[in-house]
């Protein structure tokens, strides 16, 4: 199997240059697209490190998720 020229998008990253990729991980994020590309211009295009950004200080810790799930010891 050959490789293509040029890669596919990543499911996993935001691209900046296409209005479809905005609308798309603005209404996932609930941000607005100003937003989202001010995060992706700081922490990358990755979709978690812009989730987290964007979080700040309102991002649950590891804990609180295994409490959420009902898995805690």
């Amino acid at each position: 199997m050959s490789k293509p020229d040029t890669p596919a998008a990543s499911p996993d990253r935001i691209d900046t240059q296409s209005a479809a990729s905005l609308a798309e991980w603005a209404k996932k994020l609930d941000v607005t697209d100003t937003q989202l590309k001010e995060a992706v211009s700081k922490v990358g295009d990755r979709a978690t490190d812009v989730e987290l950004h964007l979080k700040g200080s309102r991002s649950t810790t590891n804990t609180e998720r295994v409490d959420e799930t009902g898995d805690a010891p």
